[in-house]
């Protein structure tokens, strides 16, 4: 592959990520329509159930789009879904090149989409920036090749790794930037899932505030027009109906029983699933929601239920948010997770740290 494929990539990757908060469930895709180093159409998709990014980029490039070269950074659809197949609209177009960041791994494309293009003559390569495109779409790829969503832990502590005090005050461990990222974090995320602990205790509604993400008013638009479902893990059914939670709008409740029908009065969904020891089955929780088109899931939650993700080894990421100060040896701990012995201790691969205001967010994920 050239400099100029990697760089063209680079340009359709950019375009993609405009999708970053509203294309769920589908995957965020860029595509740029190319001729003798001249640029002559461009898009992204931007909503489910819209056209993909190729048609806006061939209906950018009209005619012009006959034998040039089309960089997308997900290999063309071939199957018919609310969409037509875009493998279909390049081989009508006429292009003479297609260049894919990296296969799809939906089983209905899985490579159909490339050969679709090949049988027609159409030359075709894949592979330019496949690492950064499965980055960016890290959820439907986790789901599509495992059936189970990405889940990213957000946690906030302080540099004595506490999350709130003894009486499980919390607000405001962290400063306004970190709070904003935790507000794209949401944006981003197919749900946001919570506990009955720190709903009851925070009065969290776990809601996109607009004023609050710091983005340009057509993103913010786009991620308000798309909230992610809020999810509570409430085995025991504790939090009230009349809760900030729920009055922030429809949710769904996992639980370990069918008792309460005002849950569904009331507007919202209740799942029951059990495990034999009476708790909530998480693993069966993410796979339900895998079902549904979930494909990242934001776990803002206290240290019981993100210690009982963990040690079911079912985080992917840890954004953990440090604020420069101490809360004191009583105050509560970043994870309820016993371990006795060092050789127990979970280790971690960090893969990032920034400061946001005057706090710091460590991007964090299990090592292997």
């Amino acid at each position: 592959m050239s400099a100029a494929d990697h760089a063209w990539m680079a340009h359709a990757l950019r375009l993609a990520r405009q999708g970053l908060y509203s294309t769920h469930p589908n995957p965020r895709v860029g595509c740029v329509i190319v001729r003798d180093g001249q640029l002559l159409g461009e898009g992204w998709h931007q909503r489910a159930g819209e056209p993909h990014a190729e048609v806006h980029a061939l209906r950018q490039a009209g005619d012009r789009a006959r034998g040039a070269t089309a960089y997308v950074t997900l290999e063309p659809c071939s199957h018919y879904g609310r969409t037509p197949p875009c493998a279909e609209a390049l081989v009508t177009a006429g292009v003479a090149r297609v260049v894919a960041a990296m296969r799809d791994p939906n089983p209905l494309v899985a490579g159909r989409g490339l050969e679709r293009l090949r049988s027609v003559g159409i030359e075709v390569a894949s592979g330019v920036l496949e690492s950064e495109a499965r980055e960016l779409n890290i959820g439907f790829v986790k789901r599509m090749e495992t059936g189970l969503p990405y889940v990213r832990a957000k946690l906030a502590m302080s540099l004595d790794g506490r999350t709130a005090m003894a009486s499980g005050e919390s607000q405001w461990i962290t400063g306004p930037a970190a709070r904003s990222e935790v507000q794209r974090l949401r944006a981003r995320s197919s749900l946001v899932l919570s506990g009955a602990d720190t709903v009851l205790m925070d009065g969290a509604r776990l809601t996109v505030r607009a004023a609050e993400l710091g983005l340009d008013p057509e993103q913010a638009e786009l991620a308000v027009k798309r909230p992610p479902l809020r999810v509570l893990v409430d085995g025991r059914q504790r939090v009230p109906l009349d809760a900030p939670f729920f009055q922030a709008g429809p949710a769904l409740v996992a639980s370990t029983s069918e008792a309460a029908e005002s849950y569904r009065a009331a507007g919202h969904e209740l799942l029951t699933l059990a495990t034999a020891e009476g708790r909530v089955d998480l693993p069966a929780l993410l796979r339900t929601l895998a079902e549904r088109g979930a494909n990242e899931v934001l776990l803002e939650a206290g240290p019981r239920l993100v210690g009982a993700f963990a040690a079911l080894g079912l985080v992917d990421e840890y954004q953990i948010f440090v604020a420069a100060k101490f809360l004191g040896s009583s105050a509560r701990p970043l994870l309820d997770l016993p371990l006795d012995r060092m050789s127990e201790a979970r280790e971690l691969k960090i893969e990032d740290i920034r400061a946001f205001g005057d706090d710091w967010r460590i991007l964090a994920r299990p090592a292997g």
